[in-house]
């Protein structure tokens, strides 16, 4: 890195005709600057300026010298703006990793338009419920929904999704419909394992009621759960916007309509704070999804 700075200040002086003008322009003295020059021609073993109390002219050595200066100045050019494509433009590839219910229809309906308005934008989504390591894997953004543990990765706050507690009527009609979170304990509850441990319903005087339901199924992904709940085996809680076809079929049944459960929040997480402009339209467009009323997008034409 010393010899590329050394070539770096021979360039100065090249260009402001003196070791004076030179070392004004780099914040350097004169004579910090002529070491440098004397080092080089030390390095190489050929002097590279005619020096004269008047002014400086090229040797051979120098031109040749000046000559790769400049390719080099072009090539840091053409890097530059090479760069800021990759920075400002749409093209290229993002690589999203996203929980299993959640890479299908929500991702395609908030990334459809950025998509077809931008045909050298290319997405491809990693659909995993585990934890990946992002810098690693050169992922760009990764979607985690509820609360987040402690990391370096810099969040981005999406939205929220309002989770409905549910169960088909097949079960309902076997098993009777709970009118109270307490006689939750007396039902079959399919559980995420985020929520094996229980969950605080509120009632709509805001009073909080603690259950610690029994789990029949716990999971790690809310589609299997959802299958088990459409075939009647128990109850569980599930995104409002994912469930709203079912709703109305009537296929799911909503239960205690007069609690709710605190939201889950869905954060963009990225392994830096400075991303690309392809990146960042990728979160607003997310962002735009998301901040959506719940079930809007279900319904949407």
């Amino acid at each position: 890195m010393e010899q590329l700075r050394r070539y770096a200040i021979f360039a100065a002086v090249v260009e402001a005709g003196s070791m004076t003008g030179a070392a004004k322009s780099l914040g350097m003295t004169p004579s910090a600057v002529s070491q440098h020059i004397s080092q080089l021609e030390s390095l190489l073993g050929l002097p590279l300026l005619h020096r004269s109390t008047r002014r400086l002219s090229l040797t051979e050595a120098g031109e040749v010298v000046w000559q790769g200066c400049r390719a080099l100045q072009q090539t840091l050019s053409e890097t530059e703006l090479r760069l800021s494509e990759v920075r400002d433009a749409l093209l290229g590839e993002v690589r999203i990793t996203a929980p299993v219910g959640m890479a299908g229809q929500p991702l395609a309906l908030a990334l459809s338009p950025l998509l077809q308005a931008h045909p050298c934008l290319t997405i491809q989504i990693i659909a995993d419920d585990e934890k990946r390591d992002l810098i690693a894997e050169r992922i760009d953004v990764a979607l985690r929904v509820g609360t987040l543990p402690d990391s370096t990765l810099v969040a981005r706050k999406l939205g929220q999704t309002r989770m409905l507690l549910c169960a088909a009527p097949a079960y309902l009609a076997r098993k009777g419909t709970p009118r109270s979170p307490e006689a939750l304990l007396d039902h079959d509850w399919l559980a995420a394992d985020m929520l094996s441990g229980g969950l605080t319903f509120f009632d709509e005087k805001g009073q909080g009621h603690r259950v610690k339901p029994k789990p029949r199924v716990v999971c790690n992904n809310v589609l299997p759960l959802r299958q088990f709940t459409l075939a009647g085996q128990g109850v569980s809680l599930q995104p409002e916007g994912e469930i709203a076809e079912d709703l109305a079929s009537g296929r799911l049944l909503e239960l205690l309509p007069g609690f709710r459960v605190p939201p889950m929040e869905i954060h963009a997480i990225t392994p830096q704070r400075e991303i690309p402009e392809k990146v960042r339209r990728v979160i607003a467009a997310l962002r735009s999804h998301f901040a959506e009323p719940v079930g809007a997008a279900a319904t949407r034409p």
